[in-house]
């Protein structure tokens, strides 16, 4: 993939690098070796913490000595999503994408924009020699995509820096100052089987052609989840008085993605498929016209399959797991009263697997409060509690509670003013961002966070938009060159 002729020539340069590397999270280690070794060969400080994030750092220009420095921050690792058709390998294969209006696309796979564009600028901050700017520091996180493993090991020592521009947002011309907090609920209950009924068709349900995206940043668009409609058409099939034999169901790959695909393994008796098709049909016609314009794409059919599986869950298990999967929450659970627009919490129910003696199930809870994510994650838990299913809270990180006093969004809007003309928005995101878990380590920490504009993170399809790059790179050297030799004031 030849990036060479984008502008700025560093930035995508570097990006191509995140691109030709894998770096599925937990799998960050070849290209942070890359990383490295890149930064040690131009005379960059190079550290890696225990955890397994690297910072590196740059003495200041001259003039800049006395100003506090500046940390820039971005994640590694990236969501790993691609078409059922897609033969990639995310582990092995380098992502391929192609220049379309004005946007780099990757169509098969996700493109890793998200973080990898964030990351691509702070590299290209650190290399270039004839930009101003205080004492600087890298600091790259792992594992971000699939717990925020590197930001909740960060240690304090690591930075000496007083203000932090995290890279990991996706929309030009925004300025983020708070996010959600989050948790996640893990389902893990074993269920009852009994062998499978003998001289009965095998049928496989699928779920797909949805648009898919970020389980926060797109929750509110009301975009199809695949399980929730899989198990949706699995209830109807009971209600219709269709009985069939559950023997497993698959769906979702990623807790902080919303699910594409879905499928479920039945079995039927002889004479009972045309009437299952027939109301297979009348489910989605109802589902169709309901997500009609938001994801057109839908589609939902049964087709023979050849497995023979040898146990399928009791009639008595596969209502209790299909009524509790039908009953969990998900989407936008309420909107917030503080900041207008913005979700205040959510719930995603990302990963589903189910086969004939266990239910495995990841949902994922995001709040603007803190008590939002307790409260909800408590109530999904109850909810699987009373269908005899345990269920456990894990890996919550706390909201980054916004400063409109702070003293850096104040230097970004006097630069972006003067860069572009216009204010630029303030925002608040319903997403994680490592900046939350940033606040406990480094309480005084000067925090904000921006970016180009990336669309589709999380699915395949995603883009960003080559021209805002260029943008938040002329803004990036802005500020860091106006950064002043002191701390930066309240506003």
């Amino acid at each position: 993939m030849d990036l060479s002729h984008l502008q700025p020539a560093a930035v995508w340069r570097h990006f191509a690098t995140l691109c030709r590397i894998p770096r599925m999270s937990a799998h960050e280690q070849a290209l942070r070796d890359e990383i490295a070794a890149w930064a040690r060969q131009r005379g960059l400080g190079v550290a890696m913490d225990a955890t397994g994030n690297l910072v590196l750092s740059k003495p200041a220009t001259p003039g800049y000595e006395d100003s506090p420095g500046v940390v820039l921050q971005g994640h590694l690792d990236m969501v790993c999503q691609k078409n059922a058709a897609s033969r990639h390998d995310f582990l092995h294969d380098p992502i391929r994408a192609e220049l379309r209006d004005g946007w780099l696309v990757a169509d098969d796979t996700t493109l890793g924009a998200d973080n990898g564009i964030g990351v691509a600028l702070a590299l290209a901050a650190l290399e270039a020699d004839d930009i101003a700017h205080p004492a600087l520091e890298v600091l790259l996180t792992v594992d971000e995509e699939a717990g925020m493993t590197g930001a909740r090991g960060a240690q304090a020592e690591a930075l000496r820096g007083r203000r932090l521009i995290n890279i990991d947002t996706e929309d030009w011309g925004e300025f983020y100052l708070g996010c959600a907090g989050g948790a996640d609920v893990v389902v893990d209950a074993p269920l009852e089987s009994v062998p499978a009924p003998a001289g009965q068709q095998a049928l496989r349900l699928l779920v797909d052609g949805l648009k898919g995206g970020h389980s926060g940043v797109d929750i509110h668009l009301q975009r199809g989840n695949a399980i929730k409609l899989l198990v949706r058409a699995l209830q109807g099939l009971a209600g219709a008085g269709l009985p069939f034999a559950l023997a497993g169901i698959d769906g979702g790959t990623a807790r902080n993605a919303l699910p594409r695909e879905a499928c479920a393994l039945i079995l039927v008796a002889d004479g009972k498929a045309q009437a299952l098709q027939q109301a297979l049909a009348r489910i989605a016609a109802d589902i169709a016209d309901e997500l009609a314009g938001v994801d057109d794409g839908f589609r939902l059919r049964a087709e023979p399959d050849a497995a023979q599986p040898a146990r399928v869950l009791s009639d008595a298990a596969a209502r209790r797991a299909l009524a509790a999967l039908h009953a969990a929450p998900h989407g936008v659970r309420r909107m917030s009263t503080r900041v207008a627009g913005v979700v205040e919490t959510s719930n995603n129910l990302g990963v589903l697997k189910l086969d004939a003696d266990r239910l495995q199930a990841t949902l994922m809870v995001r709040s603007l409060l803190d008590a939002g994510t307790r409260v909800l994650a408590d109530e999904i838990v109850g909810l699987f509690g009373l269908a005899g299913m345990a269920a456990t809270v894990s890996e919550p990180y706390p909201g980054w509670a916004p400063n409109p006093d702070s003293g850096l969004l104040a230097l970004f809007q006097q630069v972006y003013r003067r860069e572009f003309g216009g204010e630029a928005a303030v925002k608040v995101i319903h997403a994680g961002l490592e900046c939350g878990i940033f606040t406990a380590t480094w309480p005084d920490m000067d925090m904000i966070s921006f970016g180009p504009t990336i669309r589709g993170a999380h699915a395949p399809g995603e883009r960003v938009e080559v021209a805002s790059v260029e943008r938040a790179w002329r803004l990036l050297v802005a500020v860091l060159a106006a950064m002043p030799s002191r701390e930066v004031p309240s506003a």
